[in-house]
């Protein structure tokens, strides 16, 4: 859960620029379409639209602010630890695909203790393609010992869902993730609610799978 800290940076972004902060529960549904279209979408909601020119010139300022804060408030949803250790007792591996720039996405993993369990991280920055790209989750999976045709996407967004569909991987859907519309309208396999729901969505999606 990324949301409070990349709220409070895209808040004293526009609090520098003499603009209004946005509270969380409307700015963390402008998560997952990259910082710059949460700056244009923080200046829209304060009634400023800004070019996106000069919404490239913030991102500097705005990606200095995050790594100052990066694992300030953010933390691990639910329930997320106890499934992984569950499933890699039966095999899986797993890996990171996220449009954050790598660096980032492992300063928070090392943060959260969490990099260890990942055989694979690649951010938006890692390949000439990110998400919707295939290409992005495709190399991504390239670096692990699976193959496609065994894998499955998790994710929450339309980049995680349009992905994994034009790389022809089923995608479980979380309704908890970033998205200005029910992640069910977007046409994932499945939508789970909690982690604990993973495993027989994974069933779901991929019966062979999954061992007993």
């Amino acid at each position: 859960e990324t949301a409070p800290d990349l709220v409070g940076t895209l808040n004293a972004v526009l609090q520098a620029e003499g603009l209004e902060g946005i509270p969380l529960a409307v700015a963390r549904n402008y998560i997952g379409q990259g910082a710059k279209k949460m700056i244009e979408n923080g200046f829209e909601a304060n009634g400023k639209p800004i070019s996106p020119e000069r919404a490239e010139e913030l991102m500097p300022i705005f990606l200095k602010h995050y790594e100052e804060r990066i694992t300030l408030e953010t933390h691990i949803f639910p329930n997320l630890l106890s499934v992984l250790d569950e499933l890699a007792l039966g095999g899986w591996e797993f890996a990171v695909c996220t449009n954050k720039h790598e660096r980032l996405a492992r300063i928070i993993l090392d943060d959260l203790d969490l990099t260890k369990r990942f055989v694979a991280i690649t951010g938006g920055d890692t390949f000439e393609n990110k998400k919707p790209h295939p290409d992005h989750i495709l190399k991504t999976i390239a670096l692990t010992s699976s193959l496609p045709e065994d894998a499955i996407m998790v994710g929450d967004s339309i980049s995680d869902i349009d992905a994994a569909k034009s790389a022809k991987i089923p995608v479980i859907a979380v309704d908890f993730g970033y998205t200005p519309v029910h992640v069910k309208e977007l046409g994932p396999d499945i939508v789970i609610s909690n982690f604990d729901q993973l495993k027989s969505a994974i069933q779901s999606v991929k019966p062979n799978l999954l061992k007993a």
